[in-house]
């Protein structure tokens, strides 16, 4: 190839649409990013240090970029299975043509990861020659319809390099006769030239040569899945367990006999209780379980950890009695039999371990516990939350030395990271979807399995073997289904399927999961005997064919396939979603979300697909329709029903061991408190409901603690509670001087205008006469000479009952708690917060609350502020006077219409066109999701013009674009913009 020529005026003469205003934009944005940080500027192109820090990742910029291109070329040198994974939904979802370019070089491409290149649709792959001079290229280039954008630097595309590693990938963008564009189009044409095209065949042939690379060193030790293991075998704790094995033997050392230990599925609680064994040395030891298959597995465990002789390890399960050896591991059934137990002295083993212990509300672990009198007992379990009223935690002694749950667990490195697609169940051309809720002709229908064949071809594993577990919802789906995929093939090659039961025996269950470990099978199909109890590390594929009733279930199927093993890059998670109510279960199982809060889960669903990415590497996809019906089961369903938050109320009352403080439920991360805490009004009521408390609140004080719940607790301005927190240390009064000084000394607001709004909502005299009345119609706080004060009847209810000084203390330690923890501890409008009208008249200090009469927008010239409110989907009883066609242009750019009757001379308007005062923009959805909006940040309005409602014939009204300060992130902005018929129901895919 000759030198690579530079195109003259390819845009000025082909006259791409919108270029003259992206020249406009880009030149702002350059000059904001390259000569003046001070220049108001889009921010749309400007160029960016892209490092994965500040949550600003080389995934989420990449996936932001493939949302506005329409043409893509990444040229980087190494590719891991896991990040195909990580961009696969995105790459699914991507409307335009795609090309990578990877090599061969240093031989770390695997063929796994060139298989699973060459399973992306719609996306060309090339790979370059090893003999050449050597690839180390690190370029992403996506081309939008009058620009460039480039991100060039140090990041490979594997999970690492796009989430965790400390990269330095600069982000660019140039208009398409810029001379760096011209550059890079000719050093990607000379890539193409010199490589070849990636094909089946090729792959074949590279299998044959290529070699896997070793592992990085650490030291003298390599991390195995559960501990590290020194080369002459000794197992050492990792740093997870130190601190576990730390925390158990602190706790027998301050004299406690029984603890339990709360461990996520997969992260070693057999390795770390033989770890603890081996640190307590017992002259004897007990491990019982519930399923005689599990034995010779933890057997196996405690060899390695112990370094002991096989004569030291016995059984006690069905004709096998080796009571006499120095640790026995026995099985439940085994010994809660009376003979059995008989044969046993009561102190005959000083360390007993039961496994799964949330299942020692049965008779038969309450006999064997209650029989034996070890000095040391230690429970294991991933799930302590009962639904039979048993209280594990009690059992022992409330002693929980150590709980890691999934996420952190994922966060640790200690499992393997999953990546979740969930894709919508099959739909008929008549829009029917076929899902578990029909009989069984149709669950296994020919159509039905052409879509699960189809998407696990498109989702699943393409480059290793897999090793999958299929959930259905009833056993003889499971049997149907498995005798019709054996007839199926996937990426050329005819499965091989079995169907399992509770009919099956254990011998024959072994087997099979034998056969699935050598790669015998490809997949098991089974409805639950798989939850728990079962441990098979090699399994990569999950696929869920049927509808998630239970978090924790869904939890513990999630869990069979997120133990680490050879070989294994990652775990693939496939979930059909059907038309269910309960689809909301779904985020909550991923996410951990307990907090019964919509909008807490509406937002993290948000965030994962904004970011990418969830906790470590692991990620959460779903398509376009299947996220749609998540948030519509969001919508429809009560979370905060009193059931929900009783049974939350007992779980962190067991936990506990008494009734648990509304600063109980922040710190240990479950119920929202401002949900708990305002179900009833306030918590004392809520109590009362339950039967937790002696006597309900007086009036006085059952309407304060309301004004704290309902007003404060959230947190979303500290003010007003760091002010009740000096009070009630120093009943005798705060001066203006003092609290204005902590103020400052906090990071906080103090001028002249927000002490006036702390004193007006402590007073009362912010709120409706309505509202000042239900909450007590007495102020809390008072100004006199100078200071504040309690007022003389809150102070005298605060001296003479303790439950009540109790409860207001609960309240503004909370609210202080979120304040810091849920919010920047600001005060101020936070974007991406979600706020009610009443909010913003409180934070933008209004001078009183005028939700009602906001209608939409208001310009306050009492604050000097004006904010505005869109709801972006009007609902079907909306009548179109009203119906203001408001909508995102960008992700910076909004379309907004004033109220009916009004023209470009009204006085409202005018200060709004003329940008008098600061205009402050929230949003959200469809009222669905309840009175808040989400904060979109600070606005100026421009290009204002009168025109009318509904046509020529409607009222008057004034349309302008808000040019937001910065842009939304783009996964809010899809949010908003997503298509009413999305949300009505699924589209047809046949």
């Amino acid at each position: 190839m000759g030198p690579c020529r530079h195109p003259r005026s390819r845009a000025r003469d082909e006259g791409l649409p919108g270029l003259s205003e992206t020249r406009s934009q880009l030149t702002l944005d350059n000059a904001f990013g390259f000569l003046d940080s001070h220049v108001i500027a889009d921010q749309v192109f400007h160029p960016a240090l892209v490092s994965n820090a500040n949550g600003q990742t080389m995934l989420k910029t990449i996936l932001d970029e493939l949302k506005r291109s329409r043409n893509f070329v990444f040229s980087v040198a190494f590719i891991a299975p896991s990040a195909v994974a990580l961009l696969k939904q995105s790459l699914l979802d991507y409307r335009g043509t795609g090309t990578i370019i990877t090599s061969t070089y240093l031989g770390f491409n695997s063929p796994a990861a060139f298989r699973e290149l060459l399973n992306l649709d719609g996306v060309d792959v090339f790979v370059y020659p090893d003999s050449a001079a050597g690839f180390h290229a690190k370029g992403y280039i996506f081309e939008q319809e009058s620009s460039t954008t480039a991100i060039v630097g140090s990041s490979n595309l594997t999970a690492s390099a796009l989430l965790k590693n400390q990269e330095w990938n600069l982000r660019f963008s140039a208009l398409p006769d810029g001379d760096i564009v011209q550059q890079l189009k000719c050093a990607v044409q000379a890539h193409l030239d010199a490589s070849t095209p990636l094909t089946r065949r090729w792959i074949d042939e590279y299998a044959l040569t290529w070699a896997p690379q070793p592992p990085p060193l650490q030291g003298s030790t390599w991390v195995e899945s559960t501990g590290d293991a020194l080369p002459m075998g000794l197992i050492v704790p990792n740093s997870m367990q130190v601190e576990a094995l730390s925390e158990i033997q602190a706790l027998r050392d301050a004299g406690e006999s029984r603890a339990v230990v709360i461990s996520a599925t997969g992260t070693g609680k057999t390795i770390l209780s033989a770890l603890d064994v081996r640190a307590y040395a017992p002259k004897r030891m007990l491990f019982v379980v519930h399923r005689e298959q599990i034995l010779d597995r933890a057997i196996d465990e405690f060899k390695r950890v112990l370094s002991a002789p096989a004569s030291d390890f016995g059984k006690f399960v069905g004709s096998k009695k080796e009571l006499d050896r120095r640790y026995v591991f026995a099985s439940i059934q085994s010994l809660s039999r009376p003979e059995n137990l008989r044969e046993i002295e009561p102190d005959a083993f000083d360390y007993v371990l039961i496994d799964e212990v949330h299942r020692a509300g049965a008779a038969s672990y309450r006999t064997l516990i209650d029989y034996l009198e070890p000095a040391f007992l230690l429970g294991m379990t991933a799930t302590p939350e009962r639904t039979d009223e048993f209280n594990v935690f009690e059992l022992f002694d409330f002693n929980v030395p150590y709980e890691i749950r999934l996420q952190k667990a994922l966060e640790a490195d200690m499992l393997a990271p999953f990546h979740y697609y969930g894709v919508t169940d099959y739909v008929k051309a008549d829009g029917e979807v076929i899902d578990q809720v029909a009989d069984l002709s149709r669950l296994v229908a020919s159509e039905r399995v052409d879509h699960l064949v189809s998407t696990i071809e498109t989702y699943g594993h393409a480059g290793v073997p897999v090793k999958g577990l299929i959930f259905c919802s009833k056993n003889a789906e499971a049997a149907e289904l498995s005798q019709i995929l054996n007839q199926r093939d996937v990426h050329g090659q005819r499965l091989r399927t079995l169907a399992l039961s509770g009919k099956h025996s254990v011998e024959e269950r072994e087997l099979a999961v034998q056969m699935l470990e050598r790669g015998e099978l490809d997949y098991i199909a089974t409805v639950d005997i798989f939850n728990e109890g079962i441990d098979i590390p090699s399994v990569n594929q999950v696929v869920m064919l049927r509808q998630t009733l239970s978090s924790i279930v869904f939890t513990q199927q999630l869990g069979r396939g997120l133990r680490k093993a050879a070989g294994k890059d990652h775990l693939v998670v496939i979930d059909f979603i059907g038309n269910y109510d309960n689809n909301y279960l779904i985020p909550i199982a991923l996410f951990g979300d307990s907090t019964l809060n919509k909008d807490s889960i509406r937002k993290k669903i948000i965030d994962a697909q904004e970011a990418g990415a969830i906790a470590g590497l692991s990620s959460v996809n779903f398509d376009a329709i299947s996220r749609e019906k998540i948030f519509a089961s969001l919508a429809t369903t009560t979370l905060d029903s009193m059931s929900n938050l009783k049974k939350a109320f007992v779980d962190l009352k067991n936990r506990l061991g008494r009734s648990p403080l509304l600063m109980d439920f922040a710190r240990f991360d479950t119920v929202d408190p401002t949900v708990i805490a305002t179900k009833q009004k306030n918590y004392w009521r809520f109590l009362d409901k339950v039967g937790a408390t002696d006597a309900p609140a007086g009036a006085f004080e059952d309407a304060v603690l309301t004004f704290l719940s309902v007003e404060l607790l959230n947190g979303k301005r500290p003010h007003e509670l760091l002010l009740l927190d000096k009070l009630l240390l120093h009943p005798v009064g705060v001066t203006v001087e003092d609290y204005q000084t902590a103020l400052g000394v906090s990071g906080l607001d103090n001028d002249q205008a927000t002490l006036n709004s702390v004193l007006a909502v402590l007073s009362l005299t912010f709120f409706t006469k309505a509202e000042a009345a239900k909450y007590g119609a007495v102020p809390v706080v008072s100004l006199d000479d100078g200071a504040y004060r309690l007022s003389e009847k809150f102070a005298m209810a605060w001296g003479a009952d303790p439950v009540f000084q109790m409860h207001v203390r609960d309240v503004v330690d909370t609210g202080l708690y979120l304040a810091r923890h849920r919010y920047k501890w600001s005060g101020e409008l936070e974007v991406g917060q979600r706020y009610s009208r009443k909010d913003v008249c409180r934070l933008l200090n209004w001078q009183s609350n005028q939700q009602s009469t906001i209608y939409g927008y208001k310009v306050d010239y009492f604050s000097n502020s004006c904010p505005i409110f869109v709801t972006y989907h009007k609902g079907p009883d909306v009548s179109e006077s009203t119906k203001y066609e408001d909508e995102f242009l960008n992700p910076s750019t909004l379309t907004w219409y004033t109220r009916s009757r009004r023209t470009l001379a009204s006085g409202e308007v005018k200060a709004i066109v003329e940008n008098q005062l600061p205009l402050h923009v929230f949003a959200k959805k469809d009222d669905a999701e309840g009175t808040d909006f989400y904060y979109l940040g600070r606005a100026k309005s421009q290009d204002a013009r009168q025109t009318k409602m509904s046509g020529e014939t409607g009222p008057d009204v004034v349309s302008m674009t808000l040019g937001l300060a910065s842009p939304i992130e783009s996964s809010l902005y899809e949010y908003f913009a997503a298509s009413v018929a999305a949300i009505q129901g699924p589209v047809s895919m046949g």
